[in-house]
């Protein structure tokens, strides 16, 4: 019987919060309608509007404050590989590895004392603030089923007194029905509208807390990681001070064609013609009984006429050396090739002095000379050409002068010049080195 009883109690809890739920969705419905009134609070509202804001700013301050913890986390890991590193290369023959040993392990203890006291200070504190409002929440939720029942049992009320037939027994029903409903609702109605106030304004002071905590666990971190900065310092000073005679500076060396464009400096493979300046070594020999008054250099197929002359006109007599010298500067031509110079057209303002391409509708405005790639070039930046190996380079000057950097030369691809004929889409940038001058 006990069982039946048990059994018979739950399926009556159980139909009456059927019952319930099927009155407070008819409450609502009719109340959507326009077909029952609804019981308002806009002071309790605005409490509510507040709460949310507040459990929205808290949640993402929680958020925000564990993603800081973890960059804390890989910030010590980051600073823990380095300084094992440090402890790797410093050679134990050298002075002062005692003391970076001991510097590297405080700054090891120090990240690990700063993130356990940010999780302690500020971490769970953060949690314990936003542990209280799931309850609030769920109280907020109820009293507003409580105000469904209080404004379903009012109504009830109000259609039987003034229903034409009057049951006294049912109105009395429904009045008790109604002062319990109210009663529920009020007490937590009073409840709410005393906790939600508070615990909005009590977000201020939590976040002062908060911030204050974190600001002066991070200044005192970076006053003791300073002090071992410098402790770490002054023992590689006095390691530079006593292998001064051992020190290495690394300096770039490069080539005189060594782009200087920003921070880049493209260099092609060793070894290659490019990468070395190129001397042009005549190999023929010099007429027999030495070089005869007046004579001149032998051109170079792409020199001017004006640089062969000034070769030939400053091109000492052999009758104006000193006796003693005759033999030997003899000997000295027969046996040395003479170096011929080459020379390439100058620019002025743009356009070519003495230049094959001045004035050739078919090559782009301020032409200067062609160039060939000799190794393939990957483009690092918008302004610059990429280029294979065997492209053709068209070189024009640069608009601005100025912004031309050593090394680094204004083309366009003959190809992309041959197909559109625009320079403002195809001209580029490109190192100098990379290429050669081609006839």
């Amino acid at each position: 019987m006990a069982e039946m009883g048990s059994k018979g109690v739950t399926a009556g809890k159980i139909a009456s919060n059927v019952q319930k739920k099927l009155t407070r969705a008819q409450e609502k419905v009719l109340q959507k309608l326009g077909k029952a009134d609804e019981t308002k609070d806009e002071q309790f509202e605005q409490c509510v509007q507040n709460f949310n804001k507040q459990l929205t700013e808290g949640t993402r301050l929680q958020k925000d404050l564990r993603t800081y913890l973890a960059s804390v986390k890989a910030m010590h890991e980051a600073s823990k590989k380095l300084n094992e590193c440090l402890q790797e290369v410093y050679e134990p023959d050298w002075p002062g590895r005692d003391e970076a040993n001991k510097i590297a392990e405080n700054n090891d203890l120090l990240w690990v004392d700063y993130h356990q006291k940010l999780v302690d200070q500020a971490l769970l504190t953060m949690d314990t603030y936003l542990g209280q409002f799931p309850d609030i929440k769920s109280r907020i939720a109820k009293r507003g089923r409580k105000l469904v029942d209080y404004d379903s049992a009012r109504h009830h009320y109000e259609s039987l007194q003034t229903a034409k037939k009057k049951d006294e027994a049912k109105i009395a029903k429904a009045e008790e029905e109604l002062i319990k409903a109210q009663k529920v609702f009020e007490e937590m109605n009073v409840d709410l509208q005393e906790e939600l106030p508070s615990l909005w304004n009590s977000r201020v002071g939590f976040y002062v807390n908060t911030f204050q905590s974190i600001a002066g666990l991070e200044e005192n971190f970076h006053k003791e990681m300073s002090k071992l900065n410098q402790n770490l310092n002054d023992v590689l000073v006095s390691l530079e001070k006593q292998h001064g005679s051992n020190t290495f500076t690394v300096k770039a060396q490069p080539s005189d064609n060594a782009p200087a464009k920003g921070n880049k400096s493209p260099s092609p493979p060793d070894g290659s013609p490019a990468a070395t300046p190129e001397i042009r070594v005549n190999h023929e020999p010099e007429p027999a009984g030495g070089a005869t008054p007046g004579a001149t250099l032998p051109k170079s197929p792409s020199q001017p006429a004006e640089a062969s002359e000034v070769a030939g006109g400053t091109q000492p007599a052999a009758g104006a050396q000193e006796p003693g010298e005759t033999a030997a500067s003899e000997a000295a031509s027969s046996s040395l090739p003479a170096v011929v110079v080459e020379t390439f057209p100058a620019t002025v303002n743009g356009t070519v002095e003495g230049g094959s391409g001045a004035g050739r509708l078919d090559l782009p405005p301020g032409f200067m000379f062609k160039v060939q790639a000799q190794h393939d070039y990957t483009a690092t930046d918008t302004d610059e050409l990429q280029l294979k190996a065997g492209d053709v380079v068209l070189v024009i000057p640069f608009q601005n002068p100025e912004e031309q950097d050593e090394g680094w030369l204004m083309g366009v691809k003959e190809s992309d010049w041959n197909q559109h004929k625009e320079l403002e889409k195809c001209r580029g940038v490109f190192p100098e080195n990379f290429t050669e001058r081609v006839p």
